[in-house]
């Protein structure tokens, strides 16, 4: 076996593990009771980027159906290159307009936990 493509797969399953190991540090352990609304916002965040992460390599797998055969020794190379930009524009995508998907579970959070709703000075 070809070492490149031995490393070019294990960059790979590094790049898939990091997503859901960063997910997981933010979401899974934590105890939101005490946090600030920035914080909880935050990992609201990242759970939907996340999530359009998983949207959009789901939608490139459909894609990858019809297309022909790569050349199997740059083509894990190329998979993880792909992969850390859906990465990229998913958290993008996230901060600068995003699903709603965010906002809606931080403010469901927000009543679950009872946090203060902070207001603007505005009502």
């Amino acid at each position: 076996m070809d070492i490149s493509a031995l490393t070019a797969h294990n960059m790979l399953m590094a790049s898939e593990s990091n997503s859901t190991a960063k997910l997981r540090e933010s979401l899974g352990t934590s105890d939101f009771v005490g946090s600030t609304d920035e914080e909880l916002l935050a990992a609201c965040k990242e759970f939907e980027a996340y999530f359009l992460e998983m949207v959009f390599k789901e939608m490139q797998k459909s894609v990858d159906i019809f297309s022909p055969e790569k050349d199997k020794s740059t083509s894990q190379l190329v998979d993880y290159f792909r992969d850390m930009t859906i990465q990229k524009i998913a958290a993008d995508s996230t901060e600068r307009q995003g699903l709603g998907l965010a906002q809606q579970l931080f403010e469901q959070m927000r009543r679950n936990y009872g946090l203060p709703v902070e207001t603007d000075g505005n009502d």
